[in-house]
């Protein structure tokens, strides 16, 4: 049973969360096979002033 995880910044919509599981299924069955079924994907919302990058907050990039 693989399992997928995508951490992203908060802020997706339900139906992007939707179609980006339809589509990392497709593409890891399409890629290395296996029963479409038994993929998970996990994602997990992170919020801005969890995630630095570059010495920084994400929450204060979108400040400046």
């Amino acid at each position: 049973m693989p399992i997928i995880r995508v951490e992203l910044l908060e802020g997706r919509t339900v139906d992007q969360k939707r179609a980006l599981v339809k589509e990392v299924t497709e593409a890891f069955v399409r890629t290395c096979g296996g029963n479409p079924a038994s993929l998970q994907v996990v994602i997990s919302d992170v919020p801005a002033e969890n995630w630095g990058n570059g010495g920084e907050l994400m929450s204060d990039r979108k400040k400046s």
